[in-house]
């Protein structure tokens, strides 16, 4: 059975808010900032059924803010 959980991650992105949800059994504020980049198309995430086989270094905040990702929110499910 799978612990994963549904979390909305809010961030600024040049100054222009944007929202998505996301499915992960951990979040945290590193993770928020690692899958706020995902979604801004400057980090990657390793392909599925590969996890083992790549290890994808995880996006920083200091990393992200030099692309123009700001104020990384997170919110655990209702």
């Amino acid at each position: 059975m799978s612990t994963a959980k549904i979390y909305t991650i809010n961030y600024q992105l040049h100054g222009q808010p944007k929202s998505f949800v996301v499915r992960a059994e951990v979040m945290n504020n590193a993770e928020a900032w690692h899958w706020a980049a995902v979604d801004a198309d400057v980090a990657h995430v390793s392909r599925i059924g590969r996890v083992g086989h790549e290890q994808v270094k995880k996006t920083t905040r200091p990393w992200a803010e030099k692309y123009g990702i700001t104020e990384v929110t997170w919110a655990p499910p209702k």
